[in-house]
């Protein structure tokens, strides 16, 4: 018995962004008191957003580095946001952000598990050492991302750069488990 489609959850998009000019965090700081920053531990500044809830490193080279999304998106509103902010704050910032997606986290729920062992044989870019990790590693070619398998029918998939990556990895992947018979479902 094949179970419907697995239940796809986007975790954590990770989108870096330049405003191509420096930053002074010095006055960033001064003016956004709620602003982290330690530049002992750390060169970037945390700006944390409430709406989308994201954190966005801002750095003196005019770089930022934006987590916690939940979408591409979203990375790009927070992006957006931080930046509008910051201008409304009297932080002079001549051009828009350009956002690139580096890296999109999701979990995944097969709804059924999976035999470890005898996908690890089957599968082509696959590791499993339970000594070592409890999931098998699977490395998708195209798109070029990486899935972690759990017995549990649970996924990881990092590496996708559009959630597409994520949700053609994901069924490709689904596919070959069904055709090999590598999965129960009770």
């Amino acid at each position: 018995m094949a179970q419907s489609k697995p239940i796809v959850s986007i975790e954590n998009v990770v989108a870096s962004a330049t405003i191509e000019q420096r930053l002074d965090l010095d006055d960033v700081t001064k003016k956004f008191p709620d602003i982290e920053w330690n530049p002992e531990q750390f060169p970037g500044a945390v700006f944390r957003l409430k709406n989308p809830k994201t954190a966005t490193l801002l750095f003196r080279t005019g770089k930022m580095v934006c987590t916690g999304a939940k979408s591409e998106d979203m990375a790009r509103k927070a992006v957006k946001t931080v930046v509008q902010k910051l201008r409304k704050g009297k932080i002079k910032i001549k051009n828009e952000a350009t956002v690139t997606v580096q890296n999109i986290v999701a979990s995944i729920n097969l709804g059924g598990r999976v035999y470890l062992e005898k996908a690890a044989r089957t599968l082509p870019r696959s590791m499993y050492e339970p000594e070592q990790f409890p999931g098998l590693i699977h490395r998708m070619l195209d798109p070029k991302t990486v899935i972690l398998v759990f017995a549990s029918g649970k996924l990881v998939c990092t590496g996708g750069k559009v959630e597409e990556d994520v949700y053609r990895s994901v069924n490709l992947l689904h596919s070959m488990l069904e055709e090999k018979e590598l999965m129960i479902y009770d």
